[in-house]
């Protein structure tokens, strides 16, 4: 249904402001007035998934502290959930591939950047008594490196900014943002590639020598006089192309038979960019390979 990031200084308050969210979501799903689709609200943090606040000392041990976060991530969205991701998210790049994995997911997304000022953080910090204070210089470390959310990126929008001086997020935008908000589609980019049938590669392979064959034949009949043709390819496809009026040798037409199998070669084994479904039917190569062959004879 929706992924709601939350971003902000270590100890600014994301836990607290987090919570709050929760409570004001669950409140209005158990409305009775509410008439939409069943929904829970779930929320991702470092405390629940036990990532020690020691992991942001070391870059090698945060890697894969952050990567535990995506796959919980990934987990749990879904279209019957507004996921919360209660952390830090101090690094654009990651906002970036939660906000890709949403798109994926056909799910709203938003951005709540939760504001306090460097020494308001560090005298939360101080204070804490739960055992989770950041270290001194891992607290100025991450303040030094946090990449501040912006709304004029499409993964930071929509963006609504809680400083700390208010008492409560902003629900009602926030509300609307999630239930009501546009539904991205996926990145062009991050969208599977269309896949070839296992026996593309010898379908290719064996039509376009079983044309060359039937085209030789074709033309000695015809004494090079050139013209339509039809080819029996099979029982069941034949292929219809016109020759030139011209002694048309073996040698030409396995030259363009191998660039025909080359080029549609490297389609079939790393993938196409071609829209949609492609055909890798014996019809769909003969079809293929005939205009092929006219398109290159052609005077």
């Amino acid at each position: 249904m929706a992924l709601i990031t939350f971003s902000g200084f270590p100890s600014s308050g994301k836990t607290r402001r987090a919570q709050q969210l929760k409570a004001h979501l669950e409140s209005r799903l158990a409305d009775p007035d509410y008439s939409g689709p069943k929904l829970k609200v779930s929320v991702i943090s470092d405390d629940e998934l036990n990532v020690s606040r020691e992991v942001y000392k070391d870059g090698r041990a945060e890697k894969p502290a952050r990567a535990a976060l995506f796959t919980a991530m990934q987990r749990q969205l879904g279209q019957d959930t507004i996921l919360i991701i209660d952390a830090m998210n101090y690094i654009k790049g990651f906002r970036y591939q939660m906000y890709c994995a949403a798109r994926e997911m056909k799910v709203r997304v938003c951005t709540v950047f939760v504001v306090a000022t460097p020494e308001l953080c560090k005298e939360w910090n101080a204070a804490r008594e739960d055992g989770k204070a950041y270290a001194p210089e891992v607290l100025d470390s991450l303040i030094f490196r946090y990449e501040e959310p912006s709304s004029m990126v499409r993964w930071d929008s929509p963006l609504f900014t809680v400083p700390w001086t208010d008492e409560d997020v902003p629900v009602d935008d926030i509300w609307k943002a999630v239930t009501e908000g546009v539904v991205k589609p996926p990145n062009a980019g991050t969208q599977a590639v269309a896949k070839a049938p296992t026996d593309a590669l010898r379908t290719l392979e064996h039509t376009s020598t079983t044309m060359v064959a039937a085209l030789m034949a074709e033309h000695a009949a015809s004494g090079g006089l050139g013209g339509p043709v039809t080819l029996s390819v099979s029982p069941a496809v034949q292929a219809r192309l016109t020759l030139p009026p011209r002694n048309v040798t073996l040698s030409e037409l396995q030259r363009l038979k191998r660039q025909f199998v080359t080029v549609h070669k490297k389609a079939i084994t790393l993938g196409t960019v071609e829209k949609g479904a492609v055909d890798w039917s014996e019809e769909s190569v003969a079809e293929k390979f005939a205009a092929y062959i006219e398109g290159s004879l052609k005077p």
